[in-house]
């Protein structure tokens, strides 16, 4: 079948022969046929994430599900063994799919790397294409890059050490507008996994590893069963034995901490555990209860991985995890390092120590950073502290976390007008770096992605709504935010100059963050709100 020639499919963005070659004929076809067997029921579960929504925001409070008690309360049911190369994967570092990033990732000495369509990736028509390209390429040996300002040359080991390789599609939420099926936009999570699961799988498994995936943002079991069906359908038309694939879900929404058990369950033979995303997870503490006055946080920095409801989340994943015999991967270390401060750099990586041991005490099998440079520190904690491959034995019997454990969001600290400031700035900063195409962006010696710019405008709504009081007695108003949103705007353009101020997206930035600090407008996720500003849709162009 030619390339121009599958029905009811349409590209509306401009493909060069490179990108065609991932979209091939039997490679969209692959696609059309997931995206009409499984759209309508992600239609459906994200219409049941709307109605939990309006139950939580008329007051009731989330609890383990009584329906599903007995998977609970089984203790005969396991999840799949570890596959080849996620045995061990004590350091995972992140990151988005551009070319250079692939290629230093996979020779940074780290367990695995999670190759991000997501939250660290701006979902550019050319950021998805070519970091498809870039994953394929890497798969088979054949990916470099040359750094056009230096000529510096980027390759793959030659010594073969490198990372096993993850991949995180788009969560069930996103659309992928630049692709039609039958006139209709193609869930982004189904595309994301559709193309790289096609163009790569077998040459995975002759690689001898596999398909293995991330799956991020979702809110309940069934969400995970849909993966599952997905997981079924996509190796059964490859011919490829069921179990193939393993995924890795990210409990990153509040509602999911309520489905451990039953998330694992329904991705039984394809699961490999579950890791705590935690920058989400406070930001989806913060959304779903934001109509609650309860449930009002005080400045971002106050909370910490030891606050009560973080620790709970954290304590009942790993027993979960290792009770079902599957890895439970801690989370984030953000920092990057700061060259020209030695002091301010040795204290950043120290605390990187500290939240590492922290996690590797506590029971995780592994842990996340956002930098190559902080491998090796990651690596040192965990290989002083956990002499096996894993730590899946250490059962964890002695936790018990009930359904109000998960909400006590009691947490030590106040809103200042510092805060303030900096959940502007950030939010400023990483939407105007995200509307120029990068989803990946260091902020204060932090590498940053969605996640933080979620919290950070959340809370600003969250306190405007609620007319908190911060530290210094003034009450949080909508004009109090927008002012000092106009100062801190006007901070940044005398730090830039008037030239690359002019040149950048700042003022698109201010506006889109201004319609979601006044306590009234609230988008549910900033990407869906931002998104049509970096579509590439132009003609209609049949494939």
């Amino acid at each position: 079948m030619s390339y121009n020639s599958v029905p009811g499919v349409t590209i509306l963005a401009p493909v060069n022969d490179i990108q065609a070659q991932i979209l091939s004929s039997g490679a969209l076809e692959f696609l059309a046929k997931l995206h009409r067997a499984f759209n309508p029921t992600r239609k459906t579960l994200l219409q049941r994430r709307a109605l939990r929504q309006q139950e939580l925001d008329r007051g009731v409070l989330p609890d383990f599900l009584p329906e599903t008690a007995h998977i609970r309360d089984d203790d005969t049911w396991r999840g799949a063994y570890p596959a080849p190369g996620l045995v061990d994967r004590r350091v995972e570092i992140t990151g988005p799919v551009d070319r250079k990033m692939v290629i230093n990732a996979l020779n940074c000495g780290s367990s695995t790397y999670m190759a991000d369509f997501e939250d660290s990736n701006a979902p550019t028509w050319e950021n998805n294409i070519d970091g498809q390209v870039n994953l394929r390429d890497a798969i088979r040996g054949t990916i470099t890059y040359t750094n056009p300002s230096n000529n510096k040359k980027y390759s793959l080991r030659k010594d073969g050490k490198v990372a096993t390789l993850i991949v995180r599609p788009r969560g069930w939420h996103l659309d992928e507008k630049h692709v039609l099926i039958d006139g209709t936009p193609t869930s982004a999570s189904i595309f994301d996994f559709a193309l790289y699961f096609y163009n790569n799988a077998r040459k995975l498994i002759e690689n001898g590893i596999g398909p293995y995936f991330y799956l991020p943002k979702m809110e309940s079991h069934l969400e995970a069963r849909l993966w599952n069906d997905i997981f079924n359908v996509a190796q059964d038309l490859l011919g490829i034995p069921r179990g193939t694939i393993r995924a890795t879900v990210l409990i990153e929404t509040i509602l999911a901490a309520y489905e451990m058990d039953e998330i694992i369950y329904e991705l039984r033979e394809h699961s490999s555990g579950l890791n705590c995303g935690r920058w989400d997870y406070i930001f989806s503490v913060i959304k779903k209860f934001r109509h609650n006055p309860n449930f009002v946080l005080p400045d971002r920095a106050d909370v910490t991985m030891t606050t009560p409801f973080m620790d709970a989340y954290v304590r009942l994943l790993i027993k979960t995890c290792h009770r079902r015999g599957v890895h439970a991967m801690g989370g984030m270390a953000a920092q990057i390092p700061i060259k020209n401060d030695p002091k301010a750099n040795s204290a950043a990586i120290e605390k990187v120590r500290a939240d590492k041991l922290r996690e590797v005490k506590a029971g995780h099998d592994g842990t996340w950073v956002a930098h190559p440079d902080l491998v090796k520190v990651a690596m040192e904690v965990f290989n002083e502290n956990l002499k096996t491959p894993n730590q899946i034995f250490v059962r964890r019997d002695d936790v018990n976390v009930t359904a109000l454990d998960l909400l006590n969001t009691n947490v030590r600290g106040s809103i200042t007008e510092n805060g303030i400031r900096s959940n502007i700035s950030v939010g400023l900063t990483y939407i105007e770096s995200w509307l120029r195409g990068l989803g990946c962006v260091p902020i204060n010696n932090l590498m940053e992605d969605a996640a933080t710019a979620e919290i950070s405008r959340s809370q600003l709504w969250q306190w405007a709504r609620h007319k908190s009081r911060t530290a210094e007695g003034k009450t949080v108003t909508a004009e109090y935010l927008l002012k000092l949103l106009d100062e801190e705007l006007a901070k940044l353009e005398r730090q830039l100059g008037p030239q690359k101020f002019g040149e950048s997206k700042y003022g698109l930035a201010k506006r889109y963050l201004a319609s979601q600090i006044t306590g009234k407008e609230y988008s549910e996720f900033l990407t869906t709100l931002l998104y049509d500003e970096i579509t590439s849709v132009y003609n209609k162009a049949k494939l």
